[in-house]
């Protein structure tokens, strides 16, 4: 036999046997295909795909298999509202959009307000200046400034300013908790958006030990609590913490501490208006708690904007619905 015939003999084999194993694979992959819900496709085309893992799972496509498992679909912080209801609409359920979220650095003492214990040269990185006798700033609870949420903000929502602070964008926080997990000190929380009040300080040292060293902490006098008409805020451990299921966003507690702990962005807030269906029975007058409604009865009442704190209170109280915020 020449060696032209072994050749193509060899070649008819191995072809042969190319198209026995490209049958079986064919059969088999028809035979023992696993089934694809073609929603699969659909939710992670729906998810931004950022792959931020705040959902709790490894990546938009983790959590799109988490959702043909049953998994909520409101679980991306990412994609707020809009991604709820478009996944609630291809998964054929109600579109539970719970309360935005956005991160809150609990700190207001940068580099002018608490200074440093020594001076640490170090790896820049809050990490590694934590690892270091417990980091060089004067207060134990508060922000070391060195930008490890910063860096780990993967929208870009977060800047450091020149007191060695981080700076929060709530515009463009998405509330994935990247920087939550990145600060060594756990400085940096979750709050609802609509939470225009908050208390700048962790620290549960003692109200001397704090003025001390920071000239911005929480020294636990009580000023805000007994400001407080709605039972929001309260002190334990030496540090004031509100309640946000109460908090109305009056802002009282943040004209009464002495030592700016208590931050709010009051401008944000709407006014009280009493509209022309006031029929005067005074119910608003008396419920507000900052006496910025007058009037007399059966006569239409105003609002002093100088003294509305934007509570609310007389918007749910009025019987005729004249009230409103604005």
């Amino acid at each position: 036999m020449s060696k032209l015939t072994l050749i193509i003999s060899a070649i008819g084999v191995l072809g042969g046997f190319g198209l026995l194993f490209g049958a079986g694979l064919a059969y088999a992959s028809k035979k023992f295909a696993v089934e694809v819900d073609p929603r699969a496709e659909e939710l992670l085309s729906v998810l931004p795909g950022a792959n931020c893992g705040a959902c709790g799972y490894p990546g938009c496509s983790g959590y799109a298999d988490a959702i043909l498992q049953g998994a909520p679909v409101n679980k991306c912080p990412v994609g707020g509202v809009p991604v709820v209801e478009k996944l609630s609409a291809v998964m054929g359920v109600a579109a539970d959009t719970s309360e935005r979220q956005v991160a809150t650095v609990y700190c207001g003492g940068g580099k002018a307000e608490c200074g440093t214990r020594f001076q640490y040269t170090g790896v820049q990185t809050c990490q590694a200046a934590q690892a270091v006798g417990g980091g060089d700033k004067l207060c134990s609870y508060g922000c070391l400034g060195y930008g490890d949420c910063f860096r780990a903000c993967p929208f870009d929502a977060i800047s450091m300013n020149d007191n060695g602070m981080p700076v929060i964008d709530e515009e463009k926080c998405t509330g994935c908790k990247q920087c939550v997990l990145a600060c060594p000190r756990h400085i940096i929380a979750m709050r609802p958006d609509t939470a225009l009040v908050q208390v700048k300080c962790r620290s549960e040292a003692k109200g001397k030990e704090v003025r001390a060293i920071c000239s911005t902490g929480c020294i636990g006098c009580g000023l805000c609590v007994k400001a407080c008409p709605f039972d929001a805020i309260h002190v334990e451990n030496n540090l004031a913490s509100i309640d946000y299921s109460k908090c109305r966003n009056c802002g009282l507690c943040v004209a009464k501490c002495p030592t700016k702990a208590i931050d709010g962005q009051l401008e944000a807030r709407p006014k009280a208006i009493i509209g022309d269906d006031c029929i005067g029975c005074t119910i608003c007058k008396k419920a507000c708690p900052v006496g910025a409604i007058t009037g007399e009865v059966k006569a239409k009442h105003t609002v002093g904007a100088e003294k509305c704190v934007s509570c609310g209170l007389c918007v749910e109280k009025c019987p005729k619905k004249a009230i409103h915020m604005q």
